[in-house]
């Protein structure tokens, strides 16, 4: 890449990224009450973003060959049961996957 292509490049990804971060603030003004639709949206899109997640994570697991799925069934109940303990998406979503890491390198 040429230096004016490089400029370019930076420019483009810096105006996409401010973009993205101003367009909600220009759309949905504080002194305006949120449409009742992205309410909605921002009700039910966390739940429907979860589901896909582990609908991804179980799409390639072989329930009847070799280990039956069982490092993913137990990285599961882990981030489950640390949610549930202790209600943090972050710790149990990072807890659950070194969990699983660990079970596919060290055990199976």
């Amino acid at each position: 890449m040429t230096i004016a292509q490089q400029i370019i490049t930076v420019g483009v990804v810096v105006l996409g990224t401010m973009l993205t971060r101003f367009l909600p603030f220009f759309i949905f003004p504080a002194n305006k009450p949120t449409p009742a639709y992205i309410q909605y949206i921002g009700k039910v899109l966390p739940a429907a973003v979860i589901g896909m997640l582990v609908i991804y994570c179980f799409k390639d697991v072989r329930f009847l060959s070799g280990h039956h799925g069982l490092p993913e069934i137990l990285g599961v109940l882990v981030v489950v049961c640390l949610h549930l303990w202790k209600r943090n998406m972050l710790l149990s979503i990072a807890a659950g996957t070194c969990f699983y890491m660990m079970l596919v390198q060290l055990v199976f």
